[in-house]
């Protein structure tokens, strides 16, 4: 199976790192964030990989081919030549995934230990991996109008978001539009088709990286060796 990697996007919040690197590249914990994604992708078993590349596309491609003999890894690319939305950047990279029954797909800005293995289609073109909502404020716990305890940005878990983490079949390709985002065009067809999964990982890590404030909170964690075990 293949994985396919959007990392295409400018990274406007994360300047003025992102002014010379991409977004792909920033580091997180001592690595760029996407050589997390592929050992991580990689440890579930996927040694196949299309990136979707577009600011500063080349600095990312000379990276990751200095570095795939080692991670013994294929790497392809597809690059955007303007902006496209993800939807518009998957469906660039049709070429590339032809002959292919299903395959992975992830925003190039995450962090998250998911085990992919557990995501299945059950008959649905696409699943989403699906995580708890974590609070971006702290709660106050009442007691008979007292409070009882402050609980600093708990995960909300009767409440899931959408991970970035996508199981796909080829099927796909047909909802997808030459210029606009996944989840505003081929996600919401299908969800009023009931042809979209969500598949719930209630343990799993799942960080964003859009900030610099997101960058130092990621690395703690990485530093931490609590996100991974060794993955090489």
């Amino acid at each position: 199976m293949k994985a396919v990697i959007l990392a295409g996007g400018h990274g406007k919040r994360l300047r003025p790192i992102t002014e010379s690197v991409p977004k792909a590249l920033v580091e997180v914990g001592k690595r760029p964030i996407i050589e997390w994604q592929i050992l991580w992708l990689r440890s579930c078993g996927i040694s196949s990989f299309v990136i979707l590349t577009g600011y500063l596309g080349k600095k990312l491609e000379e990276h990751l081919d200095m570095r795939k003999k080692a991670w013994n890894v294929g790497i392809e690319y597809s690059e955007e030549k303007e902006p496209l939305g993800t939807g518009g950047a998957l469906l660039n990279a049709e070429s590339l995934l032809k002959g292919k029954e299903s395959f992975i797909m992830l925003n190039g800005d995450n962090i998250t230990n998911i085990d992919i293995r557990q995501l299945s289609l059950d008959g649905s073109v696409a699943a989403i991996a699906l995580v708890p909502l974590r609070s971006t404020f702290g709660i106050a716990v009442l007691d008979n109008g007292r409070i009882a305890e402050f609980l600093e940005k708990p995960m909300l878990k009767e409440y899931w978001m959408n991970a970035g983490v996508y199981l796909m079949r080829s099927d796909i390709f047909r909802y997808l539009p030459e210029k606009g985002d996944l989840e505003k065009t081929a996600f919401m067809a299908l969800s009023k088709k009931l042809m979209l999964k969500g598949v719930k990982f209630p343990d799993a890590y799942f960080k964003g990286v859009d900030s610099v404030k997101d960058k130092e909170e990621a690395s703690a964690d990485l530093d931490s060796g609590t996100v991974f075990k060794e993955l090489g």
